[in-house]
């Protein structure tokens, strides 16, 4: 681990204070006043099915899913993940309600370039998650969570301990099986243990679309498991007698879209113009991101790398365009943090980055964080249950509002967050429980 000196901790903690004050008008929102005064207590269990990319639930028969959206309401083209369209960083979005740059989750794997420690997917150190995933806003607020394998459950941030009755360590041997039975298992505990929210992670159909890409029928195999776990959730519901009185959301993290070996693109062939080191390059595709080293110019890097790419002479050279990161388009969100690199470079929608040509690339397969304007990129949202209408389409939405609506159906006063104030009130109903 490397060390600040004086001078790096007094320019550290500046930069803190005025990134503290610049960011106040943007991490003004709440969750909106309460739609209604509640004679009991809400109920919400979150499900996220990692990688389904929206239009995944008419590749098969899913008449569970199905059942979901005919008797609530859906998302109807779909829900728009942030940017990069990458696992932790939406997850972390989702329960936040915070753009990536702002929760600190700017990526699956990165350097701190400060510190020069690297976050991975095993990191549960709170320095790296910033803001308040809303587990913690339900426990500071006198009520239990129960969180299975969500991305940063394990992080103890505020009241929230991971408390080994509510929040397992992840384990991917734990079948999505057992895993509705735990969430069902708790809603059998007597009232004053209950957890009024629970959320439950699935791998799937991620795993597959990675190696086989978004078309294959292994992927219509593993959107046809997801149903039968819905179903075997909704069965417990019924049996207990509460299906109508729990509101069951079901959403992604992100889409996917295929990639095959013709849609390369190979940083050595910018030679001619520009080299980038190896040790530069933080993450390689499908988010260019490079830090070029001390005294490198990464303006000059930049328009070098563009000159090459546009020169005609690099192939599939029009499908990247990198950028300082200052300069990327607003509506990405992908700035205001210390922890992003200073150049990103956004690639065509199915193209891939290499460092260098070698004889064996791989076949087509799939991928993900691409431009979240992609539709490829979109992903599901469902809700069932008192507070959600029956039938109801509500058009694409950026998954960052779900923190207040969470927020807003088990009464919380929700932490400051990105998204909209007035959104919950739009996609909640006023039914009673």
């Amino acid at each position: 681990m490397a060390f600040l000196n004086s001078n790096s901790v007094v320019k550290n903690l500046i930069f803190v204070y005025l990134f503290s004050i610049a960011l106040a008008p943007i991490l003004s929102a709440k969750a909106p006043p309460l739609i209604r005064q509640k004679k009991n207590k809400d109920v919400v269990i979150l499900i996220s099915c990692d990688g389904f990319r929206f239009g995944y639930q008419h590749k098969t028969s899913t008449p569970n899913i199905h059942r979901l959206i005919r008797e609530g309401t859906e998302a109807e083209t779909g829900l728009i993940p942030s940017f990069p369209t990458i696992t932790f960083p939406n997850h972390y979005s989702i329960v936040t309600g915070l753009y990536p740059p702002y929760h600190g989750i700017i990526n699956n794997y990165f350097p701190d370039p400060i510190t020069g420690e690297y976050f991975t997917t095993q990191n549960h150190d709170p320095k790296w998650w910033l803001g308040e995933p809303i587990w913690q806003t339900v426990v500071d607020q006198g009520d239990n969570a129960a969180v299975i394998f969500w991305p940063g459950s394990e992080v103890k941030k505020g009241s929230w301990t991971c408390p080994k009755q509510f929040c397992p360590k992840y384990n991917e041997s734990v079948t999505f099986e057992e895993r509705v039975d735990s969430i069902l298992g708790y809603l059998d505990l007597p009232e004053g243990q209950r957890p009024s929210f629970l959320a439950v992670y699935f791998s799937d159909p991620d795993s597959q679309g990675h190696i086989v890409g978004p078309d294959h029928p292994s992927i219509t195999d593993a959107v046809a498991r997801i149903d039968s776990v819905i179903g075997r959730l909704i069965d417990g519901l019924e049996r207990r007698g509460i299906f109508d009185k729990v509101n069951v959301i079901m959403l992604g993290d992100h889409g996917m879209v295929g990639t095959c070996d013709t849609r390369l693109i190979f940083l050595d062939d910018l030679s001619p113009w520009v080299t980038i080191e190896s040790e530069w390059v933080k993450s390689q595709s499908p988010l260019l991101a490079i830090t070029p080293s001390d005294g490198v110019s990464a303006a000059e890097i930049v328009s070098k790398m563009n000159e090459a790419l546009t020169s005609g002479k690099v192939e599939n050279g029009n499908y990247l365009k990198m950028y300082l990161k200052e300069d990327l388009p607003e509506r990405l969100h992908y700035a205001d943090s210390y922890r992003i690199p200073p150049i990103i470079g956004l690639l065509g929608e199915g193209y891939k980055v290499e460092l260098k040509r070698s004889e064996s690339q791989k076949e087509c397969a799939g991928a993900h964080g691409y431009d979240n304007a992609f539709f490829s990129m979109r992903t599901i949202f469902m809700a069932r249950g008192p507070r959600f209408a029956k039938g109801k389409k509500v058009p694409s939405f950026k998954n960052i509002e779900i923190y207040n609506v969470l927020a807003s159906i088990l009464s919380l006063e929700g932490a400051p967050n990105n998204g909209s104030a007035s959104f919950a009130n739009s996609i909640l109903s006023n039914n009673e429980v």
